[in-house]
Formats: C-alpha cells, sequence, structure tokens
C-alpha cells in the first residue's frame, strides 16, 4: 500500500472524527423541543443534555495527551472512537432524559478524547511542509462542516426518521472510522512520556469546581441562594477553584501555564476564545427553541434557518486569514468580536419587530456568522503560534478548555436569562391573575419550547384566540434579554482583547504558523 494512499485514509480517520464531534454539539439543540415532549423533560434537563457533553469534554483534555503519547496514539485514538460509538448507542436508546444526560456525559469524555488524539494523529502523520498545511486545512473544512451543517442534518434526521437517530448514525460513522485507523493510521508514541505523571489534582479540582458553578447557576434558584446546599455548593467551588491554581502554579509540569498569560498575543487570544463562548455558540443551543416556540417554526424550517448563523463562519476563514496577514491579529480579533456583538444588537432590534415579518432576526444572525468566521481562525492561530514552539501543544489545550468550559457556564447563565425574561413578560400579562409558582413553572415551560403545555395550563384563562400571541411574545421578550447579554459579551470581550494586545510596538508574538482549523 503505498504512503500517498495510507496518508489518505489516516486522514479521511482523522476528519470523520472531526465531524463526528462537531454533529454531537451542533445536532442536538434542534431536538431539544422534540425531547422535551417525548422524554417530558423539563427546562433544567434540557440544558444538561447539552452541558453534560461540554463539560465531559474538558474532563479529559490534558490526561488524553498524555495517555496518547505513553501507550500509543493510534491505540488510544481506536479507543476513544469505540467508546464513542457506544456511547452514542447509549444515547440512541435513553428511555428517559436522566439516561441520556448520563449516556451524553459519557459521550462527551469519549468526543473529547476522541478529539485530541485526532489532532496528536494529524500532527503526526503530516509533520511538515505543504502536506501538513493541506491536510489541516482539510480537517479544518470538515469540521467546519459538522458544526454548520448540524442543524440542518439533525432537523432532517427528525423529519425523515426520529430523534433518536440523531445520535444512532454516530454508531455506523464509528464503526466506519474504526476501518479507516487500522488501515490507514500508523502507531506513534513518545518514550518520554512514561516519565511523566498525569495531573490527577489538576483534572479533579477543575472539574469540581466547573461542575459546581454550573449546578450553582442552573439550581440556584429552586434550591434558594440562602440555603444550606447552595452555600455549601459556593463554598465547594470556590474552594475547588482555588485548589486548582495552587496544583497549577506549583507543579512542575502543569497542565495549565498561567505564565503564558503574560503574552499579549495569547493573553488576548483567549479573550476572543471567550467571547466566542460567551455569545455565538451559546446561542446557537437556544436559537431552534426561539425559532419553533417564539415564532412558530417547524424542525425542518428551524433547521434551514440556522443556516444563516452558521453557514457564514464557513466561508470567512480565508478573508480573515488574508486580513491577518496585512492588519495583525491585534485588529481582526477585536473588530470580530464587535462584529458578533453589532450582530446580537440587530437581532435584538429584529426580535422587536417580529410584527413585520419573522425574517427580521436574521440580518443580525447572519452578521455575527461573518464575526465568528473573522475571530475563529486568527484566534485558533495566535493561541500556538504566540507561544514558544515547545509549548504549543500545553497553549492548545488551554485554548480548547477554555472555549468548552466558557461554553458550558454559558449555555447556562443565558438559560437563568432567558426564564427571567419570559418570567417578566408573563407578569406583565397575567399581573395578579396567577401566582408566583405558577408563573414561574409556565416561563420554565415555554424556555423548553412547550408552548402546548404552557397553553394547556392557562385553561380557560385567556380567550383562546389570544393565547398564542400572549406566550409567543412572552417567548420573544425572554430571548430579546438573551440577545442582550450575548451581545455585551461580544463586545466587552472585543474591549478586553483590544486592551491586552496594547497598541503597535509592543512586544509581538512568535511568528505565525498556519491556521488549523477551528473548533467552539
Amino acid at each position: 500500500m503505498s504512503s500517498a494512499f495510507t496518508s489518505s485514509l489516516s486522514l479521511s480517520a482523522v476528519c470523520l472524527a472531526a465531524l463526528m464531534f462537531g454533529l454531537e454539539i451542533s445536532s442536538v439543540p434542534v431536538i431539544l423541543p422534540v425531547l422535551e415532549a417525548q422524554l417530558h423533560a423539563d427546562f433544567q434537563s434540557l440544558q444538561w443534555v447539552m452541558n453534560a457533553y461540554t463539560i465531559a469534554c474538558t474532563t479529559v483534555l490534558m490526561a488524553t495527551g498524555t495517555l496518547a503519547d505513553r501507550y500509543g496514539r493510534r491505540r488510544v485514538f481506536a479507543l476513544t472512537v469505540l467508546a464513542f460509538g457506544a456511547a452514542s448507542l447509549l444515547c440512541g436508546f435513553s428511555p428517559s432524559a436522566p439516561v441520556l444526560i448520563g449516556a451524553r456525559f459519557l459521550q462527551g469524555m469519549a468526543g473529547g478524547a476522541m478529539f485530541i488524539c485526532s489532532i496528536a494523529i494529524l500532527s503526526h502523520q503530516f509533520p511538515e511542509g505543504k502536506a501538513r498545511a493541506r491536510a489541516f486545512a482539510i480537517w479544518g473544512v470538515v469540521a467546519g462542516v459538522g458544526l454548520g451543517f448540524g442543524p440542518v442534518i439533525g432537523s432532517a434526521i427528525v423529519a425523515l426518521a426520529s430523534w433518536q437517530w440523531v445520535f444512532l448514525v454516530q454508531a455506523p460513522l464509528a464503526t466506519l472510522g474504526l476501518a479507516l485507523i487500522r488501515v490507514g493510521v500508523a502507531e506513534s508514541s513518545d518514550p518520554q512520556a512514561r516519565q511523566q505523571k498525569l495531573d490527577l489534582a489538576g483534572i479533579v479540582t477543575l472539574t469540581v469546581a466547573v461542575l459546581g458553578l454550573t449546578l450553582l447557576i442552573t439550581q440556584g434558584d429552586g434550591l434558594g441562594w440562602a440555603s444550606r446546599t447552595a452555600l455549601g455548593l459556593m463554598a465547594v467551588t470556590a474552594a475547588s477553584l482555588v485548589g486548582f491554581v495552587l496544583v497549577e502554579r506549583f507543579r512542575a509540569h502543569p497542565m495549565f501555564d498561567f505564565s503564558v498569560f503574560r503574552i499579549r498575543e495569547f493573553s488576548g487570544a483567549i479573550f476572543a476564545c471567550i467571547g466566542m463562548n460567551c455569545s455565538y455558540w451559546p446561542f446557537m443551543i437556544y436559537l431552534p427553541l426561539y425559532f419553533s416556540a417564539g415564532l412558530g417554526y417547524d424542525t425542518t424550517l428551524t433547521g434551514l434557518a440556522l443556516l444563516v448563523y452558521t453557514v457564514p463562519f464557513l466561508v470567512m476563514p480565508p478573508v480573515a486569514q488574508w486580513l491577518l496577514l496585512r492588519y495583525q491579529a491585534r485588529v481582526v480579533i477585536p473588530a470580530g468580536l464587535f462584529l458578533i456583538g453589532l450582530g446580537f444588537a440587530l437581532m435584538k432590534l429584529g426580535s422587536g419587530l417580529v410584527h413585520l415579518g419573522s425574517w427580521t432576526v436574521l440580518p443580525g444572525a447572519l452578521l455575527a456568522g461573518i464575526g465568528l468566521g473573522l475571530t475563529t481562525t486568527p484566534a485558533t492561530s495566535m493561541t500556538t503560534a504566540s507561544v514558544p514552539a515547545h509549548r504549543a501543544g500545553m497553549a492548545s489545550g488551554m485554548d480548547v478548555s477554555a472555549r468548552l468550559i466558557t461554553l458550558a457556564i454559558n449555555i447556562a447563565v443565558m438559560g437563568l436569562v432567558l426564564v427571567a425574561g419570559i418570567l417578566a413578560a408573563l407578569r406583565a400579562a397575567f399581573g395578579s391573575a396567577l401566582d408566583e409558582a405558577r408563573l414561574r413553572a409556565l416561563a420554565a415551560q415555554l424556555a423548553a419550547g412547550d408552548v402546548a403545555g404552557a397553553k394547556s395550563a392557562l385553561g380557560a384563562l385567556t380567550a383562546p384566540e389570544t393565547v398564542d400571541a400572549v406566550l409567543q411574545a412572552a417567548v420573544v421578550h425572554g430571548f430579546g434579554g438573551v440577545m442582550l447579554y450575548a451581545g455585551l459579551a461580544a463586545w466587552m470581550a472585543a474591549l478586553l482583547s483590544l486592551a491586552v494586545f496594547g497598541r503597535p510596538g509592543c512586544r509581538s508574538a512568535a511568528p505565525q504558523r498556519p491556521a488549523t482549523g477551528s473548533v467552539t
């Protein structure tokens, strides 16, 4: 078998893994209303269907690299693909929301490990030159397709089959991936990796801190912020965060080397990663609910409308790379974040004009996608290009971790903002006709996309001809608050990034290497 053919098979295996990983982030949001109806999942459960995947990814990112270097990258990659396929089967056959959340956590662990292994395989199989640049470019495009077209693929699967197949389809893909790995991927390892120890203390403290903070945001209102349980959770979260910082500062070979934040270009790029995952990416989880519950779209139309939001960032990376070479990251990254914020501002404006037509939010969605496309490639490039070559792997791990952790936290925050906005609209609409408990339950139903259930819960309180308009207006109002939050978060990240990058003449980054694709 020729080396060129073997390399093509190896690239196919890695690209397939990237596609599978991306699909499980972006194809699931469109089925959340279906899960709410068929599994009787409440709003918090729907949040955890998404958050379980992203939080689980963060728990394995650093450990996987060490294990792959020690025991063989091909071997560990194959095991993670197998585990991802098995976990996807568990998701597809889940009979209830709690079982699905647990299966999603297992799927996230396997997916995060698979993603890190695929990058390691790609770097080893294509070490330098044009072949490396071409391989990473193809990988980036395929990963972008998984993220960008996931909503359409998910809605098509639901329309043609059932929600279970959004997960079950991963099993045959994983089987194909294993076959490609067997015949196309060469084994490699690092002999010195056996001397490195897993940073178990860092992994545990970071996981507990992220999980605790997410639990506080999603469950704090129900627990009571002054309750013993909530206060205890706050204490555990704070102690875990402090413990993580101390562990990493005093460890000889930390998985998070905080000293790299002294590099302006690295810190500016990390602010970009945080900004994108405080705005664009978590909102993609909720946008299908806006289209379905707020605008009355069916699943197919929702998937098509989401293309306006997702496709622009697939076609912008070449433009972003050209701008990066011409104007430098200190200009391109804050400008991209500003456009994301402006896009959300236009969506907020458009959400108040839905009486003119359901298209009014689409121009803002398009602009936000363009801003993301301008931001992602420079940010991905700068996080590794701005640090010494021997620390690029650690920098990449910090980049991906920052994105996924921020994504998980902001999925929860946006949910909190959404429920609060819907609740405020319902209070204004019904006044004292409904008590606070009923209003909160109604707001949670609407936030989960259950307009029919909310309508039934109202009974004869509102005239049938006006109830739909009242409930949809409450959903639109709630999403207006989420859009405002996302826009302000993107603009704040733009200002921080601009300030950190500094003026021209400040110490510049190491020579930039070609961008290696985009992740969330």
